[in-house]
């Protein structure tokens, strides 16, 4: 059993304040991995004020400087890999060879990217040629609570750590306690960076405790948080008695447009996003709105493909989705899928209960749902599971309705052989991203949504701008 109760606070490890202990569950065979502490106030107001106290010596460090720790960082972070891959595996359940190609190296990928980018990062620029004693200054926001969610851990940490670092801000991390072990190593790699004390903390807890004291805690100057819509409500509201800013990125429900003369690989394309990591993923492709003429011939094709995946152990090497997070997140996945059945969508590949071979671990069969409405449960709520509605359409028109047509706006993918309706639907869908024919976003794109997707973008120097006040100068002499 491993044991890990202690914090990472102004530099230093140390033993909980006013903690309890928690178990983590491994999710593949739901027996405990480790025991951490939850924190409470006296944690989270001891790792409050070291970075209090941190913050004007780094925010007068100059950027170079900054940079350089980070470089440091990605350094260490790589020898770490392994042990970083053998814990998200193990702790949220994502197969050990999916963490080792994609989840880990969703860090070093974030990390890499923020260094390209501070490098040309101006953060003091004059205004323009006709001010020229006009200065605009770039400076950080000041002391960060960082909520980040188990289902992409280091993607989530580097993307809130690394800009805030760059940014000059000092930091109290609250790492999911549902991945608590991956986020204990990158506090390890901070230290072993060297960075100044009290300019990173870590305080594990729950968001009831530590979550919410730190979004309503009045020394803390910004919240960034990634999680449910739910949660995000909460801290918005706790965060609003000290009008401190709040940066959200929420869940979604992303729509997969594929037209009569989009590629052979479209659906299956789709189908294996929209199962990915279990289909916990918040820009999952979930809603696959298909053509009415490709219609019939998708159906059968996406329920072929989701009975042809294999499901297994996070342990075991090869490619296959392993178990969700938690019993809670099982139990919803299955009344979701029971709340399709119930409400008249066909289903055809999946369905409710654990696959072939499972009686313990919370193991998901990947689903698929045709004949929906837009306004069933499966098409509205965001399942997190490895579950996919197909919903027909008869024309764009229709298909850009049906995609707009929820509460949220994270994620859209259309998939079309015709490069100018591609470029119509990139601009009327209503979404903080839109994937086109299979291409990835680059290097340093932005990651964020609209609607109730939450706002403020991750990633590249909106990342870093996201942790950044402006200030205008006048009367600023040049070259003294």
């Amino acid at each position: 059993m491993i044991e890990k109760r202690q914090f990472y606070i102004d530099g230093a490890w140390v033993d909980a304040r006013d903690g309890r202990d928690l178990p983590v569950i491994d999710p593949s065979t739901e027996d405990p991995c480790a025991v951490i502490a939850l924190g409470g106030q006296a944690d989270t107001d001891a790792a409050v004020a070291a970075a209090r106290a941190a913050f004007p010596g780094w925010m007068a460090t100059a950027p170079e400087t900054r940079i350089a720790y980070v470089e440091k960082i990605l350094e260490v972070y790589e020898t770490r890999a392994e042990e970083l891959a053998q814990a998200i595996s193990m702790e949220m359940g994502a197969p050990i060879d999916m963490a080792r190609s994609a989840q880990v190296p969703a860090g070093t990928w974030h990390i890499g990217n923020f260094l390209t980018a501070a490098r040309d990062f101006r953060f003091d620029e004059p205004l323009g040629d006709h001010a020229p004693n006009d200065r605009i200054i770039h400076e950080p926001v000041g002391v960060v609570g960082m909520i980040t969610p188990w289902n992409w851990p280091m993607n989530q940490i580097t993307l809130k750590v690394i800009a805030g670092l760059v940014a000059g801000c000092t930091m109290v991390l609250k790492p999911s306690e549902e991945s608590p072990l991956d986020a204990l190593i990158f506090a390890e790699i901070i230290d072993a960076a060297g960075l100044p004390g009290g300019v990173f903390n870590l305080v594990n807890g729950d968001g009831a405790g530590v979550g919410s004291q730190l979004s309503a805690h009045a020394d803390v100057d910004m919240i960034s948080f990634t999680g449910s819509a739910r949660a995000g409500r909460l801290i918005s509201k706790a965060a609003a008695d000290t009008l401190k800013r709040v940066s959200l990125e929420l869940g979604g429900k992303g729509a997969n447009l594929i037209f009569d003369d989009a590629d052979d690989k479209a659906v299956k394309r789709g189908v294996l996003h929209c199962m990915n990591n279990t289909g916990q993923s918040c820009n999952a492709p979930t809603r696959m709105l298909v053509e009415r003429t490709r219609y019939d011939r998708t159906v059968e094709e996406a329920a072929a493909i989701a009975e042809g995946l294999k499901v297994g152990p996070a342990s075991e090497p090869g490619r296959h989705i392993g178990p969700v997070v938690n019993a809670t997140q099982f139990q919803k996945v299955q009344d979701l899928i029971q709340k399709g059945i119930d409400e008249g969508a066909r289903l055809v590949a999946g369905g409710t209960g654990r696959p072939e071979g499972f009686n313990k671990g919370f193991y998901v069969r990947p689903t698929v749902f045709a004949d929906v409405t837009n306004d069933m449960t499966i098409a509205q709520e965001e399942i997190f599971g490895p579950v996919l509605s197909i919903i027909p359409f008869d024309s764009e028109e229709e298909g850009i309705a049906i995609a707009n047509d929820t509460p949220y706006g994270l994620t859209n993918y259309v998939q079309t052989g015709d490069p100018a309706r591609a470029n119509r639907l990139a601009r009327s869908l209503r979404s903080g991203m839109v994937e086109m024919n299979g291409k990835a976003r680059g290097a340093g794109a932005p990651f964020g949504g609209m609607k109730q997707s939450g706002h403020g973008r991750e990633g590249g120097k909106w990342g870093i701008e996201d942790f950044l006040e402006v200030k205008a100068v006048s009367g600023w002499t040049p070259g003294a």
